[in-house]
């Protein structure tokens, strides 16, 4: 592979050092990026810290391309584009990896569990819903060990609903189904802690019937 430009090694740092050999793999087949990463978030895996990017911008790769990767290599690259910039894309490659009990996937899920888009969240819930119990502790754990992260994460599930949904269908937080990703969450949470985990949705707030 040629040299590597900023924004690339940037993606590499995504995942735990013993996959750079494989992330490099996955970039070949990754058409170029007009913009680099617009900052990235950090999280612990597995008591290893890596940077998340918030959004890319690379176009995806033709079929052929993907089919030549691992199952790793496609993994990992299913990852990077759930933090694509058209949401359409997002849905796309989460589908990919949304069932994975693999740690270094479960950030993946959990940042879009604080995003916006509706579709995005009911995939995600009903995914958790089919995990068995190593792959509900891949979530406790990685909740367990980023909680100011986790915290982040109910507020945006809490925030985008105020400002998107609680003046239609989901008037009611307890029927949005980030809350119920949430329950599912702090359940999984609970679980690897040994204690109950903190709910932030807000009490008295109009539409959140206590916590959620």
């Amino acid at each position: 592979m040629q040299q590597l430009t900023d924004g690339q090694r940037s993606l590499i740092a995504a995942f735990p050092a013993e996959f750079a050999g494989d992330a490099e793999v996955v970039l070949a087949v990754m058409p170029a990026s007009r913009f680099a990463p617009p900052g990235s978030f950090p999280v612990v895996v597995q008591g290893e810290r890596v940077s998340i990017p918030e959004r890319i911008y690379n176009g995806e790769p033709v079929a052929g391309a993907v089919e030549s990767l691992s199952r790793r290599q496609r993994q990992l690259l299913h990852c990077l584009y759930s933090r694509h910039h058209d949401g359409r894309v997002r849905q796309r490659h989460l589908a990919e990896v949304v069932g994975s009990a693999d740690p270094w996937v479960v950030p993946y899920v959990v940042r879009l569990a604080g995003e916006y888009v509706l579709e995005i969240l009911v995939d995600i819930r009903n995914a958790l819903r089919d995990l068995d119990a190593p792959g509900v502790g891949a979530y406790g754990q990685f909740i367990v060990d980023n909680p100011e992260f986790f915290a982040r994460t109910q507020r945006r599930v809490v925030s985008y609903w105020s400002c998107y949904y609680r003046e239609g269908v989901h008037a009611s937080f307890r029927g949005y189904p980030g809350c119920t990703v949430l329950d599912q969450l702090r359940s999984a949470a609970a679980e690897s802690a040994g204690r109950p985990w903190p709910s932030l949705a807000p009490r008295g707030w109009a539409g959140v019937d206590g916590y959620c």
